[in-house]
Parts: structure tokens; C-alpha cells; sequence
């Protein structure tokens, strides 16, 4: 039989490798297989009853397209014979996506945890290359996996020539639940393509495919996946991701929240909410991170190709077709508020750059002042915030330098 001489692997089947990964690679024609593991059994189950097919929704400007996506085998580890085929596939594997929750699953489940299973697949079969595209939220995720497959693998050990790729993703997604019944959703909810037929959740995902990826530099490799940008210095672009796109994005939630709207489309109608995002977006991050990688002479990096870069992303994550929530925007706010998370992340890089971020410091003491409200807060007992207090239980071990936490305070102390 003709091989196509690809083989993909998954680890989690959420909107990210349903409506990116696992379905870039079932357009492309060029592998042999796709499979991926997944710990919804149900969800396996539902997608086998339904021939390998699902449904995935794509959110345009203009509309929303339920795109079919069909010969994607899923597989649940705690059946046998689904852990024998995932690790007979990842003897063959030519490229590798994990879109876990975030890093710290890899090492998860000891000898069937995802570092486990790669490194296994690694020493099982020396012929060939394979890259592992990490797809969690972190700048540094493609090297902490490295690590972990290198210690599970052993020192000395065999193993196929492999490279961990880190990604820059700016392609929004959520999971949708369909339960209209027992959840009072919003219409645009149930009016989305279930995952398989009968099946209470469904995936939606912006129609934005501009993706990056580390420069793959294994000799000859090519990949069975071509639409991604390669780059070979990814991490200002990560930078651009987190202390823009995704610093605005809270920001917005932030706002959101305060202003007691439920949709991040809904603030398209606040002109001065959308001029204060814009302007932190183009004027005080862009500005610094324009600055600081002026140097690398690419179009993003330039005044210009910063503010089309903020105008897009504002009109994305304000599409009403896309549906974004305020909840889902400042979810996991204690994290977000983080010394190198977005906001305050971004805050420091324009200190650092000399710019002063009037309206990243509103966008942080807005979120300092809904805190209390916040149900993830609930457990910490406290109605109100003081600013410095707030910050010093938020960062434990990670608080900037005195000199530095200073001029944070000051910026803040002026709103």
C-alpha cells in the first residue's frame, strides 16, 4: 500500500487540536494516520459511533461555518487497546502535538504520562525524524517537554532524532456547552454544530490561521502540516502573544466586568473602553515591544505593522460571531495578575522601555478592584483590596525589584 510517510499524534482533543492541529492535518492528505489520546471517554466514544468525523464551528467576521473534519481516530489510555495503538503510532510519529491544559501534565500518570509515552515512542523506533509541537500557553513549553522526554527516556538513551517546537497560537477557541436544558446558555450556544450528533458541547474556533512555530532545523524534515510560519527566534512573537493580545484581552474582561457586561462584543459600543484598550495596545505596549525588537527588521516590529496587528486583534476579540464571554476572559484572574503574566507583564516591558502605561495601569487597578467580586476569589474571604497587600500576597517569590515594584506603585497610586 502507498505510504504518504506521515503519522500523527495528539495529546487532547480540545478546540485548539480539533479546529487547528488534527484538522490541518486531515486537509493536507499527507499522513497516514491521525490519532489522538484523549481522557473524555465519552467523547471517544461518540466520535467512533460517528466514523472518525466531527464538527467544528468557525467563527468568520460575518458568520459562523460548521466545518466537518473526518479520519480522526481518538483514543482513551485507560482502554488496552487503545494504549497499544497509541504507542505502536508513536513508533512511526513524524509530528507530535500536545494541547494539555498546560505543562505541568507532561509528567502526569508516570509510565503512561505524556513524557513517558514519548519518549518510548522515541526509543522504539530509530528510523526516521519527528517534531513535537507544544500548544500550551507557555513561552517555554517546547523546552520543559524536552527535558522531561530526555529524563523519562533515561541517560544514554537511543532515541529517533527529534525536535520540540514551541508555537505563538493567536487563534481564539472555546468549548461551548450545549445543554440548553439544564444550563440557561446564551442562543448563540445552541445554535452551534454539535461536536458529533447528539453530543452536549461543541468546538468553536475563529477562522484565524496565522500560526508560528520554531524554525524546524532537522536535516531534510519536511512537515506533513505546511500552513504554519516558521520562525527562527519565536520568543518576541510569544511576547507580542502574551503582553499584547492576550494582556488586551484581559484587559477588556476586566473592563468588562466592571462595566457589567456579560460579552466582550458588547464593548464595541463603548467607544471609551475601545480607545483605552487601543491605546494601551498601539501606545504603550507596542510602543515598547517595537523598541525592543526593532532589530529583527520584521513587519510586525515596525509602527505600522504593530497598530494593524492591534486593530485586527481588537476587532477579533470583540466579534460577536466568536461569542467570547467576560468570564471566560479574566477566568483564572489570580494567575493572570501574575508579576510576568500579561497585564503586569506588559507593564513592566513598557517601564523598561522607558514608555509609561497609563492605560495598562487602569486596565490593573480595575482588575485590582473587581477581585472581590470574583467567585475564584470567594475562598480568600476579603471584600475589599488594598493595592500593595493584594500585590504582595499575588506575588509570593516573584515580585519585581524594590526599585522596581516602586515605580509600579507609584503608576498605579496616580488612578
Amino acid at each position: 500500500m502507498f505510504s504518504k510517510g506521515h503519522v500523527f499524534i495528539g495529546f487532547g482533543f480540545g478546540p485548539i487540536q480539533s479546529g487547528l492541529f488534527a484538522r490541518e492535518a486531515a486537509a493536507s492528505g499527507r499522513f497516514d494516520e491521525i490519532v489522538v489520546a484523549e481522557v473524555d471517554g465519552a467523547l471517544v466514544e461518540a466520535l467512533r459511533r460517528n466514523d472518525d468525523a466531527y464538527t467544528v464551528n468557525i467563527a468568520h467576521a460575518d458568520r459562523v461555518e460548521a466545518a466537518a473534519v473526518r479520519g480522526v481516530r481518538l483514543l482513551d489510555l485507560s482502554v488496552a487497546g487503545d494504549a497499544r495503538h497509541l504507542r505502536a503510532a508513536l513508533a512511526s510519529a513524524t509530528e507530535i502535538v500536545t494541547s494539555l491544559p498546560s505543562v505541568a501534565f507532561y509528567t502526569r500518570g508516570g509510565a503512561a504520562s505524556v513524557a513517558s509515552l514519548i519518549a518510548e515512542g522515541l526509543r522504539a523506533n530509530p528510523h526516521g525524524q519527528t517534531v513535537v509541537y507544544t500548544a500550551e500557553n507557555n513561552n517555554h513549553a517546547a523546552e520543559i517537554l524536552q527535558a522531561a522526554v530526555a529524563a523519562a527516556a533515561g541517560a544514554g538513551a537511543a532515541m529517533r532524532p527529534c525536535q520540540f517546537l514551541n508555537t505563538v497560537i493567536g487563534k481564539m477557541s472555546q468549548v461551548l456547552s450545549l445543554d440548553c436544558d439544564r444550563v440557561p446558555p446564551s442562543a448563540v450556544e445552541c445554535s452551534r454544530a454539535p461536536i458529533v450528533p447528539g453530543f452536549p458541547k461543541a468546538f468553536l474556533v475563529e477562522a484565524f490561521n496565522r500560526i508560528l512555530v520554531s524554525e524546524i532545523t532537522l536535516p531534510g524534515f519536511t512537515p506533513g502540516i505546511t500552513a504554519f510560519e516558521e520562525k527562527p527566534d519565536l520568543l518576541p512573537f510569544e511576547e507580542a502573544k502574551l503582553y499584547g493580545h492576550n494582556a488586551i484581552h484581559a484587559a477588556l474582561g476586566f473592563w468588562g466586568r466592571r462595566l457589567g457586561v456579560a460579552s466582550l462584543a458588547d464593548l464595541r459600543r463603548d467607544a471609551l473602553t475601545m480607545a483605552l484598550a487601543r491605546q494601551a495596545f498601539v501606545d504603550e505596549i507596542g510602543a515598547a515591544l517595537v523598541k525592543k525588537h526593532a532589530h529583527l527588521n520584521d513587519p510586525l516590529f515596525t509602527p505600522e505593522g504593530f497598530a494593524a496587528y492591534a486593530d485586527d486583534l481588537l476587532g477579533r476579540i470583540t466579534n460577536p460571531f466568536l461569542a467570547d464571554t467576560v468570564e471566560r476572559a479574566i477566568r483564572d484572574p489570580l494567575r493572570k495578575l501574575g508579576a510576568d503574566d500579561r497585564i503586569f507583564g506588559a507593564i513592566r516591558q513598557c517601564l523598561a522601555m522607558g514608555i509609561e502605561p497609563v492605560c495598562l495601569a487602569h486596565a490593573a487597578t480595575t482588575a485590582l478592584r473587581v477581585l472581590p467580586s470574583l467567585p475564584e476569589c470567594a475562598h480568600l474571604g476579603r471584600t475589599s483590596w488594598n493595592t500593595a497587600d493584594t500585590l504582595a500576597s499575588l506575588w509570593q517569590g516573584t515580585a519585581p525589584p524594590a526599585d522596581e515594584m516602586t515605580r509600579i506603585m507609584a503608576l498605579l497610586g496616580q488612578l
